[in-house]
């Protein structure tokens, strides 16, 4: 049903963490899941007044039914074909918001809405893979409820969140947990050669994510979707780790989907690129060492600076850049026209420093 990447916490971390993206990819994997029914009627949308800190668990269970009658109907089932994964309802035009990894190659689409009815075809207007989101557009807008967008950057840890979605194929599945974290970077494991995506500023959570749930939505009490669920931590020896899952922030999502919606592609990334391709370089024991340069953009900042195909990357402002993944960590963290000092070692056993002003990571066209 999924596609897993391995991925590294953040780019300070020490240890490697494994994390599975959420939903649908390019492999289907747990095939019974895939074939569920088709998802249960539910309440209709309902207003939700803000939460008013309830004191006893009966008002506190109040709220979340509230919540859940308000964005529930806002929430999507999308099938490719090979895999499924979730949605949010983005405007009454049609347009959905969800994962890259959800949509994968696919142009076309089924969607299913959480109040039940019959699929509605569905086409992708574009991807940005490098932050792991997409936009789709359904034909029929009929009875399109859309969810309301709340700021992530006013998120503080602690909160009570609600993640909602199709996880194992079990349609308008709701999740509670808190914000256990903000801030972190995390990526998907390298596909065929290329670093995984990247999500900076990612929201930590408690709340159970499955496969399936990828694309959905992560809100508040306040029926905001304040991030949307895509990977979920695993231990590499133990397996899955519960409770530890993280979500795209909404501020970011929205911008993709803007400029996505108003231009067919997104037209600026906001993101840091040292203009290079690049792999996981490994010593004579099979350790990663680096990242060695297959390629340098013309006119980028690393061709300014002498970066040249073969030198291998060891670090950039003295934070170690051992795997590709943790070089597009590292790099998340940064902007465009930043300057920073890249310490190389070349083909020749020879050690060298380089000053690189970065350039703006390239959309897809």
């Amino acid at each position: 049903m999924e596609l897993s990447r391995k991925v590294t916490r953040t780019a300070a971390a020490l240890a490697l963490a494994t994390l599975t993206a959420c939903g649908g990819g390019g492999v289907a994997t747990g095939g019974p899941a895939a074939q569920q029914p088709a998802p249960a009627a539910t309440a209709p949308p309902a207003s939700t007044p803000e939460p008013t800190n309830p004191s006893n668990p009966t008002a506190l269970e109040s709220v979340y039914e509230s919540v859940i009658k308000k964005v529930l109907p806002s929430t999507v089932q999308i099938t490719t074909g090979r895999s499924l994964g979730s949605g949010i309802i983005y405007d009454t035009q049609g347009h959905i918001v969800t994962n890259a990894h959800v949509v994968g190659d696919s142009q076309e689409f089924d969607v299913t809405l959480a109040t039940g009815g019959k699929p509605r075809k569905a086409k992708l207007v574009n991807t940005f893979p490098a932050g792991d989101l997409a936009v789709i557009k359904v034909d029929d807008t009929r009875g399109l409820t859309p969810a309301s967008f709340g700021r992530s950057a006013d998120l503080r840890v602690g909160q009570i969140v609600l993640a909602m979605g199709n996880p194992l194929g079990f349609s308008g599945s709701v999740t509670q947990g808190i914000v256990s974290a903000l801030g972190r970077t995390v990526s998907g494991e390298s596909h065929e050669g290329r670093p995984g995506a990247t999500i900076s500023n990612a929201v930590q959570t408690s709340a159970p994510i499955n496969p399936g749930n990828s694309g959905g939505a992560l809100v508040d009490l306040s029926g905001r979707v304040i991030g949307i669920p895509t990977l979920a931590a695993v231990d590499p020896q133990l397996g899955a780790a519960p409770g530890i899952g993280f979500a795209i922030p909404s501020d970011t999502a929205t911008d993709v989907a803007n400029q996505i919606i108003k231009n067919g592609r997104v037209v600026n990334s906001h993101r840091a690129a040292l203009g290079v391709r690049v792999g996981t370089a490994v010593d004579a024991q099979g350790n990663p060492i680096g990242v060695v340069v297959g390629s340098v953009t013309p006119g980028s900042g690393a061709e300014k600076a002498g970066i040249v195909p073969g030198d291998v990357i060891r670090s950039i402002n003295d934070k170690p850049t051992a795997t590709a993944n943790a070089l597009s960590q590292l790099l998340a963290s940064l902007k465009p026209g930043d300057k920073v000092t890249v310490k190389l070692l070349h083909p020749d056993g020879g050690t060298a420093t380089a000053d690189v002003i970065l350039g703006e990571l390239p959309t897809a066209q």
